[in-house]
């Protein structure tokens, strides 16, 4: 997978994430980070990574992040992969 494409699967996952309250209150809370922070750096490869890693931790999260976006649950995996980083 390009970095492009695992940069906008990550983005949309953010915006996935961004949307499900109780999820991301406890992202926020895992990350340290709080909603200004995530905002002046969504584009950051990084954030992207963490976000993915942590959709990553439950299949639920990974089937309905993956449903919203349209894409096999396998890609976004393969996006985590695609943008480096981890052990992934």
């Amino acid at each position: 997978m390009s970095q492009e494409l695992a940069h906008l699967i990550g983005l949309r996952s953010l915006t996935w994430l961004a949307g499900q309250d109780a999820l991301f209150e406890a992202f926020l809370s895992s990350s340290g980070g709080d909603a200004a922070q995530v905002r002046a750096q969504a584009n950051d490869p990084a954030l992207l990574a963490s976000v993915l890693d942590f959709v990553l931790m439950q299949d639920d999260w990974v089937m309905d992040c993956a449903a919203a976006q349209q894409i096999r649950p396998e890609a976004v995996a393969g996006a985590r992969a695609g943008l480096g980083g981890g052990d992934r």
